[in-house]
């Protein structure tokens, strides 16, 4: 069946999001901390940020896929629970106020748009029944 819509970008775009916050994080994890976080990292926090950074890229090319490939449920379902859970620790740390950077709010909003669009997509893989 032709995939048509949201369902045609979105699991390449979340992984682009996730391949390019990698790639910053290594690169210079101390500011990637200072404008999510608004903290300063020490030496052990940049190795550890640079460690997380790596896994993420791995994820984000597991799961990249170009736009005319079908995905696998198993990349949309990782993109979603990442996203997900982001989302929701991101904005625990907004909402408590311990470390705010100028990004952190646009970054959760992003990810809680990824995590419905993704959720969305994915939900449309489960229908049953004849297309109306």
């Amino acid at each position: 069946m032709p995939r048509s819509g949201v369902d045609r970008w979105i699991v390449p775009a979340a992984a682009a999001e996730a391949a390019v916050t990698g790639i910053f994080v290594i690169v210079s994890p101390a500011l990637f901390a200072w404008l999510v976080l608004g903290a300063e990292l020490g030496s052990p926090g940049e190795m550890i940020g640079r460690l997380g950074a790596i896994a993420l890229l791995g994820t984000a090319l597991a799961t990249w896929s170009s736009p005319r490939e079908t995905h696998p449920a198993a990349s949309l379902r990782a993109l979603l629970l990442y996203n997900l859970l982001l989302t929701i620790y991101l904005a625990y740390l907004g909402f408590g106020g311990r470390s705010t950077g100028v990004l952190l709010w646009p970054a959760t909003g992003l990810h809680a748009i990824l995590t419905a669009l993704l959720a969305w997509s994915y939900r449309g893989g489960k229908r049953t029944g004849p297309p109306l």
